[in-house]
């Protein structure tokens, strides 16, 4: 036998050894971890639930029950080992997931309105007043009629939400109103993938948003007595408990503390929310897991030193689990009255559990704990898994107790002895907590922050080191004093200490917001790069051994493809008023007009441009060197990528540009005429069918070789889903011309 041969049947041999070798390690390191099995369980509850969201056609009932069914044999057959405990669980989460997300959808269905109303008579009982800091209310109302002229609609949204230029004195929820407004269907998305409100309104049975055109008209008043809804009667708490606030804090202080106590954060001015978002200090404002730690915190530490004070009680008696007791009460109280968000309620879930796990004599700082409440707000609402706040919360106490735990084992700490130290080591380790807390929290958030808001808060950890002791000592503390005061009158004094830590940590986001470059823009981001990130994240943090590093791989990795979204080369939007192409030096720029801010603004958050959007489309507009549109009374015409581009105002220039440019936007309806060398024409009409268009071009590579258009519609990037039936049920196949999602070229074109 020759030697190559006898080379060969020895890497034949050693092939399978190899395998099995492979194979063995990896069981051995999964059984190595076993303890940390259940915190991924989660997670895969999660993937299931992203599964059914990622959908672009709704799926049937008889898919989502064959997986079940499927899993659940796959169940009872494989038991026992690797496979039996660890992958079939695996797979049974996913298909449940799925299955829960389905069965939300349809529990919560509700009608949406499919027109908009322009003077609609609406009647119904007010669910929830919410303050603006300019001037009127937003009310959400459960409607019993609406009639529009002389038609009564059938089809009833279960919620309407109008917002009112003028406040209506005395009105409370629980009130019987009237009122005529403008309604809609909940907003579109303003860009292809971005935010959806109305998906989120579907969850919320929100079928109508609007203006109200008159002022609300009491009809009937609510009856404490008869009015009965115990929803009702807590929302006229917090209505009372925020008038009683601005009553002794007037002001801006006011409306932050109504917001740190209720949740209400109306009443706060822009430019107050932008300094604290701009800081890094906006979680601050939004009730969360260090709001409920402290109130229900606070109240656990208090009772615990008065029952102390009896040696009786503290030698013979439970005294930490009563207290835990307290605590509980007070968290499910401050829940209530602080408007029981997603947010707040996911909050409170995991205060709740952490507190239990008191009560049981668990430790109650652990990952199995997150594990806990992931899997009862998931169960619960799968919905939430879409929440920018649910993922940003989660990203950082999940960090937090993992380099929490990683400490503790490195350091040999146990964490029921309380270490001994002097004042000054005390204090040293209360701030270096701190901004050891913010920066691995700021490192969690980051990636979502980016993916959700496009931004970075570049010194969130000065403002935090500045700011959270404040909170901690002063303001949240005060507030839990003002609610203990409050039913005695003696709300003033808590308040008015609540109102100096107010002032000092106004004037740290202030502070820190206004020095250059305190905010990073960053362009958007593809969800495969979000995706990778966070289960790389999971990877490094949920397992114990080595082979966590590998999740240090698949963050790099999701680095690397961050910089691959692509924008958009010309977006139509604002029933075809509003029209921006991208520029020589990579910015957009859109037509002059006023028409379309926000939708503006949401199309520059998606380039990471900081640039405000009046600028964009006025004074950048005018003849500039810089801005690609020459403009005249009739439109503004652009090139790009070799492609001519016409936006007409008026149809009195449809005849000669439809013979000189590749694409036509016309405010107006387009004339069923022909239109000569035109490849594509996108009228008013196909913008209020199928919502903005965004259009990618190629530019020619070869001498003969005209440009290539791919076309995405915000119909298209919604699919065909229950939150968005009504839009795509009304989109005409003559939307555009083409009008394909996929890439096409225009060699045969007209």
């Amino acid at each position: 036998m020759s030697h190559n041969q006898l080379q060969s049947e020895a890497m034949e041999l050693a092939a399978p050894a190899a395998a099995t070798g492979v194979r063995a390690s990896l069981v051995g390191w999964l059984e190595s971890e076993r303890p940390r099995w259940f915190l991924w369980l989660p997670v895969w509850l999660g993937l299931g639930i992203a599964s059914y969201f990622s959908l672009e056609t709704e799926p049937s009932w008889a898919v989502a029950l064959a997986l079940a069914m499927a899993a659940f044999v796959l169940r009872v057959f494989v038991r026992g080992g690797i496979s039996g405990d660890f992958f079939v669980p695996m797979v049974l989460m996913i298909v449940i997931g799925f299955a829960l997300a389905k069965a939300r959808v349809g529990y919560v269905a509700a009608p949406v309105l499919e027109t908009t109303l322009q003077r609609a008579d609406v009647e119904g009982i007010v669910t929830l007043i919410e303050p603006r800091a300019n001037r009127g209310d937003r009310i959400t109302i459960k409607v019993s009629s609406i009639k529009d002229r002389d038609r009564v609609l059938e089809r009833l949204p279960r919620y309407a939400r109008i917002r009112t230029l003028q406040s209506t004195p005395g009105l409370k929820p629980g009130d019987h109103v009237k009122l005529r407004a403008k309604l809609g269907p909940p907003s579109l998305p303003s860009f292809p993938g971005d935010y959806d409100f109305a998906r989120a309104a579907w969850f919320q049975q929100l079928g109508a948003t609007g203006f109200a055109i008159r002022p609300a008209e009491v009809i009937k008043a609510a009856a404490p007595q008869t009015s009965g809804r115990f929803s009702s009667a807590i929302e006229r708490l917090r209505q009372a408990i925020g008038q009683r606030i601005k009553a002794a804090l007037p002001g801006e202080n006011g409306a932050i503390a109504t917001a740190l106590i209720t949740g209400e954060r109306g009443g706060i001015s822009e430019a107050s929310t932008t300094a604290f978002r701009d800081s890094g200090l906006l979680h601050i404002l939004s009730i969360s897991g260090l709001h409920m730690v402290i109130m229900a915190g606070a109240a656990f530490v208090g009772v615990r030193m008065l029952l102390s004070t009896s040696p009786r009680l503290a030698l013979y008696y439970p005294v930490k689990k009563w207290a835990a007791v307290v605590a509980l009460l007070a968290g499910t109280g401050y829940l209530l009255i602080s408007g029981s968000s997603v947010a707040t309620l996911r909050s409170a879930i995991m205060v709740a559990i952490l507190f239990f796990a008191i009560l049981i004599d668990r430790p109650a700082i652990a990952m199995r704990n997150v594990a806990l409440a992931a899997l009862v707000l998931l169960f619960a609402m799968p919905e939430t898994l879409l929440d920018a706040g649910f993922q940003m919360s989660f990203a950082a106490v999940i960090c937090l107790v993992a380099s929490y735990e990683a400490m503790r084992d490195r350091l040999g700490l146990d964490p029921d002895v309380e270490h001994a130290g002097g004042w000054m080591r005390k204090i040293g380790g209360f701030f270096g907590g701190i901004v050891l807390s913010t920066l691995i929290a700021s490192v969690a958030v980051a990636p979502f922050a980016i993916y959700h808001f496009h931004q970075t808060q570049q010194y969130a950890v000065a403002a935090n080191l500045l700011a959270i002791p404040v909170c901690n000592v002063i303001v949240m503390p005060a507030g839990l004093l003002t609610l203990i005061a409050m039913p005695f009158g003696l709300e003033a004094w808590p308040l008015w200490l609540m109102g100096s830590g107010i002032d000092m940590m106004m004037w740290a986001a202030e502070t820190v917001a206004a020095v250059p470059g305190a905010v990073g823009r960053v362009a958007a981001v593809p969800r495969a790069s979000l995706v990778v990130f966070a289960f790389g994240a999971l990877w490094l943090t949920l397992w114990r051994t080595r082979w966590r590093l590998t999740g240090l791989l698949m963050c790099a990795l999701s680095i690397a493809l961050a910089p691959f979204q692509q924008g958009a080369d010309l977006i139509v939007g604002r029933e075809a008023t509003l029209v921006a192409v991208r520029g020589a030096d990579g910015l957009l720029y859109a037509t002059p007009g006023h028409h379309g801010g926000f939708e503006l603004e949401r199309w520059l958050s998606q380039d990471g441009d900081g640039r405000d959007a009046a600028l964009v489309s006025t004074a950048l507009n005018t003849g500039s060197n810089t801005s690609p549109w020459r403009c005249d009374v009739a439109g503004c015409m652009a090139r790009v990528n070799g492609l001519r581009i016409a936006a007409l105002r008026h149809p009195s220039a449809l005849t000669e540009d439809c013979e000189a440019v590749d694409v036509l936007v016309v405010a107006f309806v387009r004339p069923d005429v022909g239109c000569g060398r035109v490849k594509l024409v996108i009228d008013r009409r196909a913008v209020q069918r199928a919502g903005t268009h965004a259009i990618y071009v190629e530019a020619a590579t070869l001498r003969h070789q005209t440009p290539k258009l791919e076309i995405l519609t915000v119909a298209d990037g919604r699919g065909r889903r229950p939150w968005s039936v009504i839009t795509n049920s009304q989109t005409s196949p003559k939307r555009a011309a083409p009008m394909t999602k996929s890439t096409t070229t225009d060699d045969s074109d007209e």
